[in-house]
């Protein structure tokens, strides 16, 4: 079977999007199947081509089996609505066009959760006669709004009905939450064509480390510290100010740090209000390459996971919460009630906290300082939950789903 799968994000971007394609797509060559990706060069969040690559119109590479095309998109850091979209869309345009040229493929795979890579998708599907599976990783635009880069108007109006549209051309629609599916059933959508298939973890790169990297635990002065991190992107949607405000009231404690590591649309201006507030209790390490991520996590003592207070995020499950339990890390969440909240305390592998509530992430960080048998029991049960993520039984299930389908395309 050969698969045809459009995404705008793909590693070397280390991003949740990213990892997630790379490693289904890698299990699927590994099962033999032919794969070719169609995305742009990396620029994932900062808005600047990756060293070694270049904005060209195309541009091919084999990586782990999976041929990659890489076409010219207009490229910006990830905020700003307009010109996001005019990214998004160029993208549409460009994968489009050469998505024409890959021969014989058997299915077409769109990812969002900007749909304007699944309307792609959905075009070259309708041309080469093959299935068409929309992968749905967020509820847009419905998330825009969410996070306030744009407020209802009759743009939404227009996005959300061919949204709408795209969900009931779809032959395969396949949900990173279950949450998803509902919202999708709820408006009509048909639930036998939907299915869930979660966000993992993979546990050959995911693994608790003897001991905290020294090079990068020297570099950032958090030799015998208890860290908190926040590992991940640094984006509107992450209520990011609550965590540093429960910093500012941890500066009495010497003994604990608070690392944030990642970029993003928010990235800068948290930089700033840490050196305005003159928190030297906070570490901000940039953005990393993903081979380094292990080493990055094992800084952390306790992962902090965050969201804004909002009805839409109480479906979302932020990937990162399947990172920390393969790092054996309790976890301190910070969401809307959902489904996250809910893995969280099935798997016990953390503390659940109010949303946007600095002081309630100050009392967490505390009580997993002090309470040693506390920690241990979160710590232990974490990494046990970690194999219930592993993303190569995902991409299994994953793939069983597309064969499902039955295959004409060309």
């Amino acid at each position: 079977m050969h698969i045809l799968f459009l995404t705008d994000n793909f590693p070397p971007e280390g991003n949740a999007p990213a990892s997630r394609t790379f490693e289904h797509a890698r299990e699927w060559v590994n099962k033999g199947h032919k794969v070719t990706v169609i995305t742009c060069a990396p620029n994932f969040p900062e808005g600047k081509v990756f060293e070694g690559y270049q904005n060209k119109w195309l541009s091919k590479q084999k990586i782990k089996g999976i041929s990659v095309w890489r076409v010219k998109t207009y490229i910006t850091a990830n905020q700003g609505f307009i010109k996001r979209t005019i990214d998004f869309v160029s993208f549409m345009v460009s994968s489009m066009f050469f998505g024409l040229f890959v021969r014989k493929v058997d299915v077409v795979v769109g990812t969002s959760p900007q749909f304007f890579t699944v309307i792609s998708a959905w075009a070259l599907a309708k041309f080469k006669r093959a299935p068409f599976v929309f992968e749905l990783r967020d509820i847009w635009p419905a998330s825009i709004t969410a996070v306030g880069a744009m407020r209802g108007s009759w743009i939404i109006e227009i996005l959300e009905k061919l949204e709408l549209f795209l969900y009931r051309q779809a032959d395969l629609i396949i949900s990173v939450t279950h949450s998803f599916k509902s919202e999708l059933q709820n408006r009509g959508v048909s639930a036998d064509k939907i299915k869930v298939v979660l966000n993992g973890v993979d546990l050959s790169k995911y693994k608790p480390l003897p001991e905290k990297d020294k090079e990068f635990s020297e570099k950032y002065h958090l030799q015998g510290k208890f860290v908190a991190g926040y590992i991940g992107t640094h984006g509107l949607a992450h209520a990011l100010d609550s965590i540093i405000e429960a910093a500012e009231l941890l500066k009495a404690e010497d003994h604990i740090r608070v690392v944030f590591a990642g970029g993003g649309a928010d990235r800068s201006r948290l930089e700033r209000l840490v050196e305005t507030k003159g928190l030297s209790n906070i570490v901000m390490i940039p953005r990393q390459p993903k081979e380094n991520m292990q080493k990055i996590w094992s800084l952390c003592d306790v992962s902090l996971v965050s969201l804004r207070d909002t009805p839409l995020f109480s479906t979302v499950i932020p990937s990162k919460i399947f990172e920390s339990m393969a790092m054996g890390l309790p976890i301190i969440i910070s969401v809307p009630e959902g489904e996250s909240t809910d893995i969280i305390r099935t798997q016990k592998v953390g503390l659940v906290i109010p949303p946007e509530n600095s002081n309630s992430f100050v009392k967490a960080i505390l009580k997993l300082e002090k309470d040693e048998d506390l920690y241990r029991d979160l710590a232990d049960y974490s990494l046990l939950a970690a194999s219930k993520y592993n993303r190569k039984i995902l991409a299994s299930e994953m793939l069983s789903h597309i064969e499902e389908l039955g295959f004409s395309g060309g």
